[in-house]
């Protein structure tokens, strides 16, 4: 079976960590992604939807929210006090997008691009930008994320609510309650290895350049995204279906949320025809840097033949 994405395996000895939780090994991990995406400030979470339920806590505000986008977003805006309302907007996926503008600053959502500086082309040193470590983003890992800032009392915050409200101190016994916070922070084995994965960045990104670009000469595509390479088909389930047949993994990115009975309170922009009809036709063919040439030319081969079915 070719597979959607790659998972790398690790074997860890859980011995070699300071401390099973909050080893050294986190700190080395987020000096190591800031400095890669260029910023100055890092708060490492064992979620980034949890990331995104931190940044969103109490502000009871309404967000803009493609209706195309997992809907662990949704989730996380709606469970930390605020209201949806769904948009648009299907050119977001596999990219960063803004996903609030405040007065003073904007919280991007970067869960599915992980790029050099990213940081600093993108944001403002006010703003927020949230990374996602699932197995199968960019830099993945044992699930898990990290928020970047160069706004240090921002990140302090973060810190502090991420360890139940404490201040943070090497000394467990020294750290103080200062509020009711929440156990959202991330452990040394998802800090191992995300930090592992992040090292073998340059490589994967070379890679998917040149899958990306026989994709697209072959398929007649300008996609640019290094998470996902989607296509357009008559029918994705049918697709999907056609294609385990012969043994290709292929998925959806995303169902649109608009039309799920389960956000049907959620106010829409308008009818959202665009992602409507996308939600029918999107599909994602295997992308990552394990396949080989023979994989490639079986895929372009088969999606030729599936597609229009």
């Amino acid at each position: 079976m070719i597979n959607l994405f790659n998972i790398e395996n690790y074997e860890i000895n859980t011995a070699n960590f300071d401390n099973l939780l909050h080893g050294n090994i986190v700190s080395e991990f987020e000096n190591n992604f800031k400095n890669y995406v260029g910023a100055s400030y890092a708060c490492s979470v064992n979620s980034a939807t949890n990331a995104i339920f931190l940044s969103f806590l109490g502000k009871g505000i309404t967000v803009n929210l493609p209706s195309i986008i997992p809907p662990v977003v949704a989730n996380a805006l709606i469970t930390s006090g605020n209201k949806i309302k769904f948009i648009d907007n299907i050119e977001w996926v596999g990219h960063s997008y803004i996903l609030h503008e405040f007065d003073e600053y904007k919280i991007v959502d970067s869960a599915q691009k992980v790029e050099k500086d990213q940081f600093k082309k993108e944001c403002n040193p006010e703003d927020l930008m949230i990374f996602s470590f699932y197995p199968t983003k960019p830099v993945g890992s044992v699930d898990g994320g990290i928020i970047v800032s160069n706004d240090s009392k921002k990140i302090e915050w973060f810190k502090e609510a991420t360890l139940n409200g404490m201040s943070f101190s090497k000394d467990n016994w020294n750290r103080r309650i200062k509020f009711p916070g929440y156990k959202m922070y991330m452990n040394s084995i998802q800090s191992f290895i995300a930090n592992e994965n992040l090292k073998k960045i340059s490589f994967k990104k070379e890679r998917l350049y040149e899958i990306r670009e026989f994709y697209n000469s072959q398929l007649q595509y300008k996609n640019s995204s290094d998470h996902l390479f989607r296509i357009q088909v008559r029918n994705n389930d049918k697709f999907i279906r056609n294609m385990r047949e012969r043994n290709i993994m292929c998925g959806k990115h995303y169902s649109a949320l608009h039309l799920n009975p389960v956000y049907r309170d959620c106010e829409s922009s308008k009818d959202l025809i665009l992602s409507k009809n996308i939600s029918k036709r999107t599909v994602s063919i295997p992308f990552h840097e394990k396949l080989t040439k023979k994989d490639l030319s079986y895929i372009v081969r088969c999606c030729n033949i599936c597609r229009d079915e």
